[in-house]
């Protein structure tokens, strides 16, 4: 076990956490601008009504695809304990 395969097991990590955050995010922020274009577009300045729909696509998402990112984080959780001693060493 040297270095190289502590560094490429963080970059593992790193990599599907960016995952995660951008498969939640970018939906949310889509919605926001469809929004903020509306709201432009009909110079209503209400703030719940940037702030709910957001929310509520943010939830949907954490809904829909919740058990395909617990999938991930189980199957990577396996990996690492299992390679656990190889780690050690």
């Amino acid at each position: 076990m040297n270095d190289l395969h502590m560094l490429l097991a963080m970059q593992e990590m790193l990599y599907y956490t960016v995952v995660a955050v951008c498969i939640i995010t970018l939906p949310t922020l889509v919605v926001g601008l469809a929004v903020s274009v509306f709201q432009a577009a009909t110079q209503i300045n209400e703030m719940t009504m940037t702030f709910i729909p957001k929310m509520i696509v943010m939830f949907g998402v954490i809904y829909l695809l919740c058990p395909w990112l617990l999938n991930h984080l189980v199957l990577i959780t396996q990996r690492y304990l299992t390679h656990l001693p190889t780690y050690i060493r």
